[in-house]
């Protein structure tokens, strides 16, 4: 499998950012700006305030987001990853869809641990008009969530997981059909594990030790007993009791490592297709599962 380095081609960042037109649209954001060694603009990576206002940029000046906001603490995306995410979707459903990119209302995706930021509905409705369903466990998060959709009017529809067990279970409805689902899980097994992750990161890029996570990030965001295999090994065996109500089961992985056995439990799960598929951002490779219990012909019966 060939590496990727470079963003979705129809990713909106995949030229960098347009610190101009982000200022115009959010005079704020200036006071933030500083000049890399180049004398280009950017921001100070490590400035949680920073990394926020640049969010905001980010979603009103490429996805029509008047309002944005999140608690203090709360995982701060970054924005071009997550996009590639949804591009990504995009093609993985055209794949079952006579190569045909669909868009609008009647495509349902169900985002599991939303998150305060709402990220994935926010730019997935805006870039393909979708219509989303988030889910999360934290009271904290979902109140956000409510919020940013109120305030910008959006009509994204929010359910709570009661329990930390469950990841399916008691958040798809009998009646409920949807055509992708997805899910960034939480990948450290420990909190612990989690700030050793941070430090790494901060050594790797040259900033010695710091205890700020830039991107914040609470304990069900970053972290889980048993890590990220126990989590998409949950979602897995869930998915089986909803086989014919989502075309599509995804999940980011962040470790290359996981693939080979997420591999033998998908096997296990006697699914009809499973998919490895590569992102990027710079240097950084990433990747999503996914998998489906329908087979090729059954697949285009969703878009009718």
């Amino acid at each position: 499998m060939a590496t990727k380095t470079k963003l979705h081609p129809r990713n909106q960042h995949a030229e960098g950012y347009d610190f101009v037109r982000l200022v115009a649209q959010t005079p704020e954001l200036e006071a933030f700006t500083v000049s890399n060694p180049a004398g280009q603009s950017t921001i100070d990576f490590q400035d949680v305030r920073a990394v926020r206002m640049l969010n905001r940029a980010l979603l009103k000046t490429h996805y029509d987001i008047d309002f944005w906001d999140i608690p203090s603490g709360y995982l701060c995306p970054p924005i071009p990853g997550r996009v590639d995410y949804i591009h990504h979707l995009a093609d993985l459903l055209a794949d079952s869809n006579n190569q045909d990119i669909p868009r609008g209302r009647h495509i349902k995706a169900l985002d599991i641990g939303t998150g305060a930021s709402l990220i994935y509905p926010l730019t997935g409705q805006s870039e393909y008009g979708w219509n989303f369903t988030g889910v999360d466990i934290d009271l904290t998060a979902l109140k956000s969530a409510k919020q940013i959709c109120k305030f910008n009017a959006l009509k994204i529809t929010l359910r709570r997981q009661t329990d930390p067990e469950n990841i399916f279970r008691g958040v798809i409805e009998p009646n409920d059909v949807f055509h992708v689902s997805m899910c960034n899980p939480p990948f450290h097994s420990s909190m612990e594990q989690a700030n050793k992750g941070t430090q790494r990161k901060w050594a790797n890029l040259g900033k010695g030790h710091s205890k700020k996570l830039n991107f914040g990030g609470q304990n069900a965001e970053l972290w889980c007993p048993g890590g990220e295999i126990k989590f998409i090994a949950r979602m897995v065996e869930q998915s089986m009791e909803f086989a014919d109500q989502c075309l599509w089961f995804t999940s980011l992985v962040s470790k290359k490592d996981n693939l080979q056995p997420l591999n033998r439990i998908l096997r296990k799960a006697k699914v009809a297709d499973f998919k490895v598929i590569e992102m990027a951002q710079g240097q950084k490779t990433s990747r999503f599962i996914a998998w489906t219990y329908m087979n090729r012909n059954q697949r285009p019966m969703f878009f009718n």
